[in-house]
């Protein structure tokens, strides 16, 4: 049996990893452009998926800070409750904390400032005021998903955990309570997708309020609508006045 030469063996090795690096670069070669604008492209994309980071971690004082696409993509963002007002919630954004990074994005001595946060698609009552007070305990953090922009006003679904299985939404809440009514979407084009989709599930649980009979939708007694009745009978109304008439003259 014939021997080897050892450079035979090294020659034959090292075939395929040449076969390898000449297909590379005959690809190279034949798609030169591609090769050229790749790199570009990556560092692009890389761009892209810091500034949205920074975006996560950057805090809104105003409605205005927020990007666009934001609120294009209906994103939440998370925050803690400081007011109650008549029309909604006074919230302090509260951004996703990074050790690093977060503190370089906060400037010192930087006071707070509160976003003004309507309920999208609700019509607040004084009862409805008053369950937010009795449900939302002071500081307690809230999920604002945004809905629209009017100015410095932002149109939310506000949603609340209440433990680790169960989530509630404070708009569908109130209507379901009959604490509030619906009303048309801000912000929104009424044509729209989301509009609509958003519309159907508000008037879908103001409709239970209104079957159960709930806060606004409570129906009178018969010894509640015949006092009523009563008390505004102009008659009645008339007595009274001459009951305290003479009253007053006797004394």
């Amino acid at each position: 049996m014939p021997s080897l030469d050892p450079e035979d063996v090294n020659e034959r090795n090292d075939k395929p990893s040449q076969n390898i690096i000449a297909v590379i670069s005959q690809f190279a070669d034949d798609n030169l452009t591609f090769v050229r604008n790749i790199s570009p492209c990556l560092g692009l994309a890389g761009l892209l998926i810091i500034t949205r980071s920074i975006w996560l971690i950057t805090k809104f004082g105003y409605a205005s800070d927020i990007p666009a696409w934001f609120i294009e993509r209906n994103i939440s963002i998370r925050g803690r409750v400081r007011n109650i007002t008549e029309t909604g919630l006074k919230v302090e954004h509260q951004p996703i904390y990074v050790p690093l990074l977060s503190p370089l994005l906060t400037k010192p001595g930087q006071c707070v400032t509160l976003l003004d946060v309507r309920l999208a698609g609700v019509e607040l009552t004084s009862e409805g005021q008053k369950w937010i007070s009795q449900q939302l305990k002071p500081s307690e953090t809230v999920w604002l998903r945004l809905i629209a922009r009017q100015n410095e006003t932002l149109h939310c679904l506000v949603s609340v955990n209440r433990g680790s299985l169960l989530n509630i939404c404070v708009n569908e809440e109130l209507l379901k309570d009959g604490l509030a009514r619906t009303s048309p979407l801000v912000g929104l084009d009424p044509q729209s997708r989301i509009y609509w989709r958003l519309y159907k599930r508000l008037l879908r649980a103001e409709s239970r309020a209104e079957k159960k009979g709930k806060g606004l939708w409570k129906e009178e007694s018969r010894w509640e609508r015949a006092a009523n009745v009563l008390k505004n009978n102009m008659l009645i109304k008339s007595i009274k006045k001459l009951y305290k008439w003479t009253s007053g003259a006797k004394e």
